[in-house]
């Protein structure tokens, strides 16, 4: 079970009903977040919840008997939707679009392509400076240089930057420079990194795990909402199979399938989902009609020339024409609900 406690809760308040769930032999775990104070009730016995219900300080309790019980959709029926500040949203009610490319790699880079977002009115830009790479030898990142640089451009623009935390160490030192947080396939489940994304007050974007199930995502956001932190939203970035044709398999079942079971925000990465350039461009588009509340992509001016991914990464005209198409398909959908 779920019990939302009154924010005006006393401490003899809470220690009541602490106990009467201890005592129906729940264990009872408190969580606080930015938004609200929580009791998330484990065990197996049936019992009545009203009586419960009346105690002093319930704010509302639901029966919840998924095993992510804070990102479900079971007590929070109202889709959650995050604001960044200066107008920038992500959630229900708008389509949120995040480009960029795959690494930073220098100052000119970013000018070009912070110029191509501000033309094409997309306040969100992705860009990784530290990057997990397969092999050793291939290009790592910028760093934090690189961060405080990307930060300060991009501020001076109006843009929002999205970027990917490797390990603990590292989340106090970006935190003043970025805006979302992301976690990357690779760490989906370092539960020590997302325990440490909890503590803070920024947003986090997590990725499907390369071979991770939709219940798996699920608990990964879980622990970083019972870490403290509300501020979620999930990403279907394709995972791996027995399909060769493509990098890998997007499943676009799961959007619908998330926006059923929780309450978060979900976007879609079709660059990685599918990793062929030809190919983003139809499965953004498809990601949109899915459901998704925004577009997670990869665009650089020379692909080609990119330090990493260019295969699967649009130029500008294909990012514009993209931009285009999905606001038009994203209006389609409008009105089709």
């Amino acid at each position: 079970m779920l019990i939302q406690l009154e924010q005006s809760i006393s401490e003899a308040a809470k220690a009541d009903i602490i106990a009467y769930i201890k005592n129906i032999k729940y264990k009872v775990t408190e969580v606080t977040t930015q938004r609200a104070h929580y009791l998330v009730g484990i065990g197996k016995s049936e019992f009545d919840l009203r009586p419960l219900g009346q105690l002093p300080g319930i704010h509302d309790i639901h029966r919840v008997s998924d095993d992510y019980k804070l990102v479900s959709r079971k007590w929070r029926v109202r889709p959650t939707v995050l604001d960044l500040g200066d107008g920038v949203r992500i959630g229900e009610g708008s389509l949120s679009l995040v480009a960029g490319p795959c690494s930073i790699e220098s100052e000119e880079q970013m000018e070009k392509i912070m110029q191509h977002l501000v033309d094409n009115d997309v306040r969100l830009m992705r860009g990784g400076v530290f990057k997990p790479r397969s092999s050793p030898y291939s290009f790592r990142g910028l760093g934090m240089e690189g961060l405080k640089q990307f930060h300060q451009m991009a501020r001076a623009r109006g843009i929002k930057i999205v970027t990917e935390v490797m390990q603990v160490s590292q989340v106090e030192e970006m935190h003043d420079y970025v805006d979302v947080f992301q976690v990357g396939a690779r760490n989906t489940q370092n539960f020590n990194l997302l325990d440490a994304l909890g503590g803070v007050d920024k947003p986090v974007l997590i990725k499907r795990g390369i071979s991770g199930t939709i219940e798996e995502l699920l608990s990964s956001a879980e622990y970083v909402f019972s870490g403290g932190n509300e501020k979620l939203i999930l990403c279907e970035r394709g995972i791996r199979t027995f399909e060769t044709a493509s990098r890998n398999t997007l499943d676009l079942n799961a959007i619908p399938i998330l926006k059923e079971k929780t309450h978060l925000p979900v976007m879609v990465d079709p660059s990685h989902g599918i990793g062929i350039r030809d190919y983003v461009a139809p499965m953004a588009l498809a990601g949109v009609m899915a459901g998704a509340d925004g577009i997670l992509y990869e665009a650089h001016e020379k692909p080609e020339e990119a330090a990493s991914d260019g295969q699967q990464t649009l130029n500008f005209a294909e990012s514009a024409r993209l931009i285009r198409n999905l606001r038009k398909v994203y209006a389609v959908r409008q009105e089709l609900e």
